[in-house]
């Protein structure tokens, strides 16, 4: 879907990104992740045009970037920043409507569009869609950003740290929308985030940059059991790595299935991360296990915690 052949990009006579190669397949979450001033960010700016490359060639759907017009071209890619950036007075249909109504969509079908995005976010339409921006929490002006850029359905979804601003609870809940629309969608996602728990919890492939190179990319698994030097086993924690593979395996691929056990169950979708606080908090070493309609599928135990961590 996107490829970056031998790019570069330079800023004051210093490069930000350098002889960048890197495939973006259609359909995958990719999370671009690093340090500050890694060129994660000027990565992604440069994919619709926000900001111009210098060398090489990015190719969009197999055409050359600088063959679209950049409105046209953006209009193909969805985006959503920190910031958000609504527009202060219109309200939240105008707002999410933004694109549709620059393609001439009729009304009709932007009001059913509107309401369905609503829908998909957690937003009740009725509720929501004649409210101000100014009326809303930080956590439902940032529902309503990504709405925004999802709302003329996008090839690609194009997103700049869009939970930074957010407190913990909202960050997560916003994190299994976006991986929820993902499953749904197939969408092409590109992500840049300098938080290594969310690139490990939203990706299909994570491509770890320094410098404005990449510096080793792949599966979350895979970076964090095959690290290609010393510099990406220290950006990923030498110390927590078991903690953090935990966090890729769910209880209920993991639970003995057929095994039956009372007391209080926990969640199949559970990550073996939050199981082994469950483990530690009821001081046992058996959990019950259940399926999304509370039907019990197996005993996850406590020793088989481990095997995650050592299986690729």
């Amino acid at each position: 879907m996107i490829q970056f052949q031998h790019v570069s990009k330079i800023f004051h006579g210093k490069p930000a990104v350098e002889n960048l190669n890197l495939n973006i397949a259609e359909g995958e979450f990719t999370v671009l992740i690093g340090t500050s001033g890694s060129g994660k960010s000027t990565t992604l700016k440069m994919i619709n045009r926000l900001i111009e490359h210098d060398q090489g060639k990015i190719l969009f759907a197999g055409d050359e970037i600088h063959s679209f017009k950049p409105q046209e071209l953006r209009r193909r890619m969805g985006y959503a920043i920190q910031s958000i950036g609504l527009f202060p007075h219109w309200t939240v249909e105008q707002n999410i409507a933004t694109v549709p109504q620059l393609l001439k969509w009729p009304k009709a079908k932007i009001r059913d569009r509107v309401s369905e995005l609503l829908a998909l976010l957690h937003l009740d339409a009725d509720r929501f869609r004649g409210r101000y921006p100014h009326q809303l929490s930080g956590g439902q002006q940032q529902r309503v950003g990504v709405a925004r850029a999802l709302a003329a359905d996008p090839e690609v979804l194009l997103m700049d740290e869009p939970f930074g601003a957010l407190d913990p609870v909202t960050r997560a809940s916003l994190q299994a929308e976006i991986a929820r629309i993902h499953q749904l969608s197939g969408r092409t996602v590109v992500l840049v985030t300098h938080d290594i728990d969310e690139a490990l919890a939203l990706a299909d492939r994570i491509v770890l940059l320094d410098q404005g190179q990449v510096i080793q990319q792949g599966s979350p698994r895979h970076l964090l059991t095959r690290p290609a030097n010393a510099f990406v086993r220290d950006f990923f924690g030498r110390s927590d790595i078991g903690i953090k593979l935990l966090a890729l395996g769910a209880a209920g691929a993991h639970a003995r299935k057929g095994e039956r056990l009372p007391g209080k169950p926990i969640a199949a979708a559970m990550t073996l991360r939050e199981a082994l606080s469950e483990f530690v908090s009821r001081q046992t070493e058996l959990l019950p296990v259940v399926d999304e309609q509370g039907r019990p599928i197996g005993v996850l135990h406590f020793r088989d915690l481990v095997k995650p961590a050592v299986e690729e």
